[in-house]
């Protein structure tokens, strides 16, 4: 059994470099296709401690509010991916029909990350892969097929072995809620996990993004969306 953890060091580093590098448009959300369960999980098998679990979901999680200023500063102050806690070396899958746009590329992950294109104008970055994927730049692939292998985003196997996966607009400006892209059993799933894995609450409206299909889009380099008055639980050293 492994027990995965986080440190944000790194990953911050990479999200501000990444913020410098991109400067596309965001498309129009009218020219990005709707979520329709249209998607599948980037593993196969029963989740579960020696296969894998969601670590960490999507969105206003505690552990992304404690750094919405820091690492999830240019991602308006959420977590904008889904973190599958897994053992290196678990096959990764891809999530949809598509095509290869980018080998360790520039809107990846370290150390290694690939991400595919999609119908509707989606794309999906797999991201801390463990060794660089095998597939090529424009591979077409298909929903199910193996694309890497997942890794350690402190490079360890140890620290914290897990996927992060996003779904992103074609420009990789807008970050979307992959639940209700993905069909699974998210009840199920959101009864396990790691760092982060609940919902920060304000208490001025304790109801807004407390289930893993309410959680907002982000714009990257947009204002914060959490920048609660009353938020709970309180921020280390009672900062909000």
């Amino acid at each position: 059994m492994f027990k995965p953890t986080f440190r944000a060091g790194g990953l911050g580093a990479l999200l501000l470099g990444g913020a410098l590098a991109h400067s596309a448009a965001p498309l129009p959300l009218s020219a990005v296709a709707p979520p329709s369960r249209q998607f599948g999980l980037p593993f196969a098998g029963v989740p579960g401690p020696d296969t894998w679990l969601l670590g960490q979901g999507y969105g206003n999680t505690t552990g992304s509010y404690r750094q919405r200023r820091s690492t999830y500063g240019n991602l308006q102050g959420i977590h904008a991916g889904l973190d599958f806690s897994a053992p290196c070396g678990t096959p990764v899958r891809a999530i949809g029909d598509g095509r290869v746009a980018e080998v360790d590329g520039t809107h990846g992950s370290p150390p290694h990350n690939v991400v595919i294109d999609h119908a509707g104008n989606l794309s999906s970055l797999y991201g801390h892969l463990r060794v660089r994927s095998s597939v090529r730049v424009g591979q077409q692939v298909r929903r199910g097929q193996v694309i890497g292998e997942s890794g350690d985003s402190q490079f360890t196997c140890v620290s914290a072995p897990h996927l992060h996966l996003e779904l992103r607009d074609r420009s990789h400006q807008r970050f979307f809620n992959p639940v209700p892209y993905i069909a699974a059993d998210w009840d199920t799933l959101a009864l396990a996990g790691g760092f982060g894995r609940g919902y920060e609450y304000d208490l001025d409206q304790p109801r807004r993004w407390q289930t893993p299909d309410t959680q907002p889009g982000a714009l990257r380099g947009g204002p914060l969306l959490n920048e609660f008055r009353r938020p709970w639980p309180p921020a280390p050293g009672g900062a909000r």
